[in-house]
């Protein structure tokens, strides 16, 4: 339509019987356009919708060792978690101690961080968390790699 005062802008939207809608309140000169505002709030939410529907969601998978995990079953394991982290997955690998196998704890982090650098060392990953306690576990997290 152009550029108009306030004053003009706001008479022309009583006269045609809709609102005047700030727009982009931040702009020189903010920017204001004469639409019915429910109409407006509408299609808002509508877009809003449809751009939570298209975004990705990035899930959480868990792998699970023990302290004397096998090294084929080490193997098995990570070429599950290449396809995790593939699909954009983040993947929580964690070795969990029990009973007396507590006493293997550094047995365990040798474990993980092999798991961990064979991941990082073929691109696929990157370490989020490094090797953390948490009680009997011994847990790191890994993102895909972009």
């Amino acid at each position: 339509m152009g550029v108009f005062k306030t004053g003009k802008a706001i008479e022309m939207a009583y006269e045609l019987g809709l609102d005047l809608v700030n727009i982009s309140p931040n702009a020189t000169p903010p920017v204001c356009r004469v639409v019915d505002y429910n109409k407006f709030l509408y299609e808002q939410k509508k877009k809003q919708k449809e751009l939570k529907a298209n975004s990705k969601k990035q899930e959480l998978k868990e792998i699970r060792f023990g302290p004397n995990t096998d090294d084929h079953d080490i193997a098995f394991k990570t070429k599950h978690a290449k396809s995790f982290l593939e699909e954009g997955n983040k993947v929580r690998a964690y070795v969990f101690f029990r009973g007396r196998s507590i006493m293997y704890m550094d047995r365990g982090r040798e474990l993980i961080m092999n798991f961990a650098n064979g991941l990082i060392d073929d691109g696929i990953a990157k370490l989020d968390q490094p090797p953390k306690r948490e009680g009997k576990k011994l847990v790191i997290i890994l993102s895909p790699k972009k």
